[in-house]
């Protein structure tokens, strides 16, 4: 069969940017007269070549005349639409999609996949049976390569070349010629279009006659040509008639939504109830009756008002009222909303091994086997220090002024002296939470977990004052992870190698390799810390709070290069994630037992994975236990079951067993004689008779009761340093958890008095101190500030910065609102939406795509160094006071928003940087 037997029809011109094919053959290519093509055959519907990167839509009709396979491929990534299925790259995927290259979206009654290298979309519309409309649009020129069906963008190509040359090899399938043939329901609709297209009538009216014979039953085929000549016709009097003469049924909709030949694109769901504030493309679409959205979060097409919307969270579903909560914060679902308290969780540097997260969340690893410093403050440091042999820290050792301890072999070490279960001095209280674990508190505002077997880690809470003044391989915890490689020197480095041995001290011994270096053991790791990644596994729970690609490459490497046992390297990789997740209030489980990572404990204590300290010992009952107070994270490890405590000999033994420990010694269980008093040590708690007289309130304080500081008693001395030097007297003094206020009385710490320049306040009363605003809160002034301008910025590959200054990494590949004034309610005057444009051959983002939306009446795209703008309802563009551009070399500085108040403009131009 040759070309010439082709039947070719002139119909009409779309614009140049859009290719269209429907009905039983139809194509409206880029540039030229529309022609027909009936056949099952593949054809290429258009390809083309842009930055090496290759393009192209393939077609296949089934004998029912609609379009049963379409093959999209962008930069390699092929997208297969068939039996009304999107299949991506061999898999099926569910809508919408995103993917770094190309995004796919229900778009009103169509679907539509947009190219994010480039701007070219295909939409689509499924029916039974495949699809019966889609169209191609390039924005603007691309490619002068450009082949098949569509022809090229700026040249009308012969139609004979384009069929012969856009037909795919395949000897199954046959192409026929257009029967000759008339057809009454064509004839009559014609006959009453002839006003409106008057010269071209009669070749649309033969282009209708090819369509649809042999097709004549099938409205999927012949309703899209009519609807196509009313759309161009545009005259009220044919779309009063057409659909009656061909009987051409509106869209149904599913559930309770309602067609509209001209609505909204995306519809207002419980997940987004305000998808556009400014602008809305407009297409046929099925939308929710008023005052209600699309209820996304269940089963069905069911709408609901926004008010009755439930909330979804690591895959749950939470109805409107319900609260969801977690060690950190707890959110109430509202409308559709979370609505959630402060985030109580503090930030945390931890160095595991040669592995290191700095306080603002950037990861990296460590080169060599040094000594390291792990982080320093102005009275503080604390340092780490590899082993010669293997990939472990030997030990870690914190400075406070001037006490040292050290912790190595399992061990904790002050002075010469062992700690073997709490300490405390004047800058630090150190205490065993577990076997395994070490909590130091100090006076300076930094607070750390030492883990000190089977193998040392420290995990450093964000300090509580002077943030700016830390350094080190933690970073200096400002919310800014771009300055995280600031070197000694005070340069910010471009990566960990030189940064890190920058913080080094003395000679290191050896590079930490970076690859594996045994072929066995690296396939024994991909095995066994794939556990991490299952998807219903044990660990599965915490996937939605911690990814676990990082833990997991850090498991294989440990277990590549390990000095100990390959069981023992994986059992410390998988606790490292477990530890995360526990810190967040995650809980996994009984992980060890189902990875075989048991943990064998000594004499009679027992393992747990939430071990308490607080009256867990002998001495903890000789008086108040301040580890009681303490807010620590949860450890594992051995310790005493419950209603046993911990003794001197390092074993569990009944209350009736415990010594009592005083000030200045211990005394077994019975009666005892301490400084002339006649005592009895029962229980673990020492009772002495009592030789004082005290009036107003206060109580016999004895020293062999217990360890006093008579300066922590009052008001004065709340938030200072202990000094242990201080030696305890007898006498009269507040009870506990009372203090003596500077008006000599004794009250609770709610209640403790606060002094400034030498005059004593009330709690609750305020003063002012240069700029700051000063109320008197248990003992100490509480200062606030005026608030500071914010910024929200985004730059690179995903880092965001809030207005709050925190920084997060988020690498999604959509259109994103970075901000917007419409949070809430439906009177926005502003919004900025951001997209990443990625790099040809990478993932990576090469460029950032801006669109900002002023009133309703304009929008800007910044896009590729050129600003344009888009005039919404009739605003003409003529009053420049709406909105102002200026530019500094190669940056657009800011576009400043005017409106009526004098200082808008000045106030929101720093609440956006781009870069």
């Amino acid at each position: 069969m040759t070309t010439q037997r082709w039947i070719l029809v002139f119909i009409f011109s779309l614009a140049s940017d859009t290719c269209r094919t429907f009905g039983s053959g139809i194509v409206q290519p880029f540039k030229g007269e529309s022609y027909y093509v009936r056949s099952d055959c593949p054809f290429t519907l258009t390809s083309f070549t842009v930055n090496r990167g290759e393009y192209s839509v393939t077609i296949r009709r089934g004998r029912n005349g609609l379009l049963v396979q379409v093959e999209i491929i962008i930069n390699k990534v092929m997208t297969l639409l068939q039996n009304g299925h999107v299949v991506v790259q061999n898999k099926s995927v569910s809508l919408p999609y995103d993917h770094t290259y190309q995004h796919i979206v229900k778009y009103g009654i169509y679907t539509k996949l947009r190219s994010s290298l480039l701007p070219f979309t295909v939409t689509w519309h499924n029916v039974d049976g495949g699809i019966n409309s889609l169209w191609v649009t390039l924005e603007s020129e691309l490619s002068t390569d450009m082949c098949g069906l569509c022809g090229k963008q700026n040249l009308a190509g012969h139609r004979h070349e384009l069929i012969r040359d856009s037909q795919l090899h395949d000897l199954r399938c046959k192409t026929r010629d257009p029967v000759l043939q008339k057809n009454h329901v064509c004839s009559q609709f014609f006959r009453k279009t002839k006003s409106c297209l008057q010269d071209n009538n009669s070749h649309f009216h033969q282009l209708c006659r090819d369509n649809i014979f042999g097709f004549e039953n099938s409205h999927e085929v012949f309703c899209p040509f009519f609807q196509e000549v009313a759309s161009q016709c545009n005259q009220s009097r044919i779309n009063r008639f057409w659909r009656r003469l061909t009987r051409c049924e509106k869209p149904s909709c599913p559930g309770d939504l309602i067609y509209e030949k001209k609505g909204p694109a995306f519809i207002p769901s419980c997940s987004n109830p305000d998808p556009a504030p400014f602008y809305q493309e407009l297409t046929e679409t099925c939308v929710c009756p008023r005052d209600k959205v699309f209820n996304n979060h269940a089963i069905g097409h069911h709408c609901i008002p926004e008010s009755s919307c439930s909330c979804e969270f690591a895959g749950k579903s939470y109805g409107n009222g319900e609260i969801r909560s977690s060690k950190c914060q707890s959110c109430t679902c509202h409308g559709g909303k979370w609505r959630c308290s402060e985030n109580l969780c503090h930030r945390k540097c931890v160095i595991e091994g040669q592995f290191v997260t700095t306080f603002d969340g950037k990861q990296y690893v460590l080169p060599r086997k040094c000594l390291y410093v792990a982080s320093k403050g102005p009275n503080w440091m604390i340092t780490i220090q590899f082993n010669q042999k293997g990939l472990s820290l030997r030990k870690v050792m914190v400075h406070l002024s001037k006490e040292l301890f050290v912790f190595k072999n399992s061990k904790v070490v002050f002075e010469g002296r062992e700690i073997m279960e709490f300490h405390q001095t004047d800058h630090a209280q150190v205490y065993w939470l577990s076997s395994m674990f070490v909590q130091v508190h100090t006076t300076c505002g930094i607070h750390f977990q030492i883990q000190l077997s089977p193998e040392i880690q420290l995990f450093i809470d964000t300090p509580d004052k002077s943030n700016d003044k830390i350094k080190g391989l933690c970073g200096n915890s400002n919310s800014d992870t771009t300055d995280d490689f600031t070197a000694n020197s005070g340069i910010i480095e471009n990566s960990a190698q030189p940064f890190a041995l920058s913080w080094s001290l003395g000679h290191c011994h050896g590079n930490i390799p970076s690859n594996c270096t045994n072929r066995e053991n690296e396939n024994y790791a991909h095995e066994k810390c794939a556990v991490l990644h299952q998807p219903t596994g044990m660990f599965a729970k915490c996937h939605p709070h911690i990814p676990t690609d990082y833990y997991y490459t850090a498991c294989i490497q440990r277990i590549c290069n390990t000095g100990r046992s390959r069981r023992e390297a994986l059992c410390i990789g998988l606790a490292s994630y477990a530890k995360a997740c526990d810190g967040l209030g995650v809980v996994i489980g009984d992980w060890r037992r189902n990875t075989g990572c048991n943990l064998k404990c000594q004499k009679n204590q027992e393992f747990s994975y939430n071990m308490h300290t607080c009256n867990r010992t002998c001495t903890s009952l000789s008086g108040h236990d301040i580890r009681c107070d303490m807010d620590d994270d949860p450890v594992e490890g051995c310790g005493c079951p419950e209603g046993t405590y911990l003794n001197q000999g390092q074993t569990c033994s009944p209350k009736k067993e415990c010594a009592c420990t005083y000030y200045g010694g211990i005394a077994d269980p019975g009666p005892v004689v301490i400084s002339r008093q006649k005592c009895n040590c029962e229980n673990g708690v020492l009772s002495c008779l009592p030789d004082c007289d005290c009036k107003n309130g206060k109580v016999c304080v004895s020293c062999s009761e217990g360890p006093v500081n008579i300066v922590k008693k009052t008001c004065d001395h709340i938030g200072k340093p202990l000094d242990t030097s201080e030696t305890c007297e007898s006498g009269c003094y507040c009870p506990d958890h009372q203090y003596e206020d500077h008006f000599g009385n004794c009250v609770s710490l709610d209640e403790c008095t606060c002094v400034f320049s030498g005059k004593a306040f009330r709690t609750g009363q305020q003063v002012n101190s240069r700029c700051k605003t000063c109320t008197c809160y248990r003992g100490m002034w509480q200062c606030t500030e005026k608030p500071c301008p914010g910024q929200c910025q985004v730059y690179g590959d995903g880092h965001y910065q809030t207005f709050d200054s925190k920084w997060y990494r988020f690498s999604g590949q959509c259109l994103y609102t970075l901000v917007q004034d419409s949070c809430g309610n439906k009177k926005g005057t502003f919004s900025v939406r951001v997209e990443s444009v990625p790099c040809n051959q990478n993932t990576l983002t090469c460029s950032r795509n801006i669109i900002l939306k002023l009133q309703g009446k304009v929008t800007l795209t910044l896009s590729d160094m050129q600003v344009t703008r888009r005039l919404h309802k009739g605003w003409t563009g003529h009053d420049d006071s709406l909105y102002s551009i200026q530019t500094s070399g190669l940056y657009i500085q800011h576009v400043c928003v005017n409106w009526r108040t004098p200082d808008l403009c000045r106030k929101l131009r720093p609440f956006l940087s781009c870069e």
